[in-house]
């Protein structure tokens, strides 16, 4: 039996228009639900002048806020607990999908985008923050910033601070913090080297951590070169007298003097963390308005034993390619508490063994599809060069820095247990078969999902 080309494409016009008039259905009932359930919260669609200025306030990747990239059906800014369970209740009743918008970063925008028509819940207006300066405990909604958590914590106390942990913990009222900028001329690869064997065993109050980029300088005849400078960015929980003994003990190549140090309260080094000028006022820390978006690609890795000097230079080769002129990696070391934990205390599983994190990055300024696919197949390429180097069996990952090269879940129809297990164990490791089980006992329809969400048995 033959069918013309005319017939198909009759066929798959009415299916076209049989999914749209469905999924307007969808919409219209949603918008009614909201309507009739006492909702106080506001719910923006297309149509509405605020619509697209409310979508993008909290992107912060520009490789997701293109004319391509798809779009919410509707935006609802939900202003109670309450009215959040309304809105879940009336999307599953009219079977929209839905992403829940935080405030945190969101490396592939799984928060605001989705290939299946959908409703994003922005929690923007949920970012009530109590702290208990007494038990070292802070409430915090969903739509707060770690800005905004650090701001609240410092206008209660001068000691107490937040390592993104589960408590907040004492803290000096002064810190150190330093910077020391090597290149490949002051012996950066000999350095990074040794820092892998000094900055996983140094004390607990100390951390170091690597950050490596490519530098434009002028030789003596003015002539521009490139090189790559490494950072050693530090903060230390003392006084400078405490810290110098134990740099000269443990990591004299450094050459830390003390006009590298630099006193300040804790809640000022968050901000020298994130590369604000001295003197900035810590008000910065209440502004939810992103001060610049870029795209960007970001991957992540785990080392369990030091790069050697001559796997070290591979990088840096790699960061000479024309794509690289935004890249940089961050090198965080591990040890100290990470190591006193057991891996399956709570779902995050990265703890005695590994030295550092790595988290690979590239940013560009110019938009289009062939530009992006030149960068990000550069950071693959580099991510393919540093196999021999970092975890394996699974290769480990970072789920803050999320990326969907290493595995994504069906969003349309079930996603199986082996699918799923290809990302989920770089993520939890041996944690991910628990996350399963809850997942499934907690949600069996697998409403709340997204690409890398951990997915229900159940076949729904």
């Amino acid at each position: 039996m033959k069918i013309s080309w005319f017939s198909l494409l009759l066929v798959l016009f009415v299916f076209s228009l049989t999914s749209w008039e469905a999924l307007a259905d969808n919409h219209d009932e949603f918008i009614q639900c909201l309507s009739h359930s006492n909702q106080t919260s506001s719910f923006y669609t297309p149509s509405n002048s605020s619509y697209s200025s409310i979508l993008q306030f909290s992107i912060q990747n520009l490789r997701f806020n293109t004319t391509k990239t798809p779009k919410p059906l509707v935006i609802v800014t939900p202003v109670s607990e309450f009215e959040v369970q309304r809105v879940i209740l009336c999307a599953k009743k009219t079977g929209m999908h839905i992403r829940v918008r935080g405030a945190g970063h969101d490396y592939e925008g799984l928060s605001y985008v989705s290939e299946v028509p959908f409703v994003i819940v922005d929690l923007i207006n949920l970012r009530t923050i109590n702290v208990n300066v007494n038990d070292k405990t802070a409430w915090v909604e969903a739509g707060s910033t770690i800005g905004e958590l650090y701001y609240r914590i410092a206008e209660k106390s001068k000691t107490l601070g937040f390592p993104a942990g589960i408590k907040l913990v004492d803290v000096p009222e002064k810190v150190i913090v330093f910077t020391l900028d090597k290149t490949l001329k002051q012996n950066a690869t000999k350095l990074v080297h040794k820092w892998q064997y000094v900055a996983p065993r140094l004390q607990e109050d100390l951390f170091i951590r690597i950050l490596v980029s490519r530098l434009n300088s002028s030789d003596q005849d003015g002539d521009n070169k490139q090189t790559i400078v490494a950072s050693f960015n530090s903060i230390f929980l003392g006084g400078v007298d405490r810290l110098l003994p134990i740099m000269q003990e443990n990591f004299p190549e450094l050459e830390l003097r003390r006009e590298d140090c630099i006193e300040m309260s804790w809640i000022q080094s968050t901000l020298y963390f994130a590369g604000f000028p001295r003197g900035e006022s810590i008000d910065v820390l209440l502004n939810r308005i992103q001060l610049s978006t870029r795209y960007f690609k970001a991957k992540s890795d785990y080392v369990n034993q030091p790069i050697s000097e001559k796997g070290l230079e591979g990088i840096w080769n790699l960061f000479f390619e024309d794509e690289a002129k935004a890249s940089q990696v961050i090198l965080s070391p591990y040890g100290g508490r990470m190591d006193e934990i057991s891996p399956s205390a709570i779902p995050f599983p990265h703890r005695a063994g590994n030295l550092y994190k790595i988290q690979h990055l590239v940013y560009w300024d110019e938009e289009g599809e062939q530009v992006a696919e030149r960068h990000i197949n550069w950071i693959r390429r580099l991510y393919s060069y540093m196999t021999p180097f970092v975890s394996k069996f699974p290769r480990a990952a970072y789920i803050n820095y999320r990326d969907l090269d290493i595995g994504v879940n069906n969003i349309k129809g079930y996603t199986s247990y082996m699918q799923a297990k290809v990302w989920g164990i770089k993520y939890f490791k041996i944690n991910f078969d628990r996350l399963i089980h809850v997942k499934t006992k907690v949600d069996p329809s697998n409403f709340f999902r997204n690409e890398q969400s951990i997915p229900s048995l159940t076949k729904w």
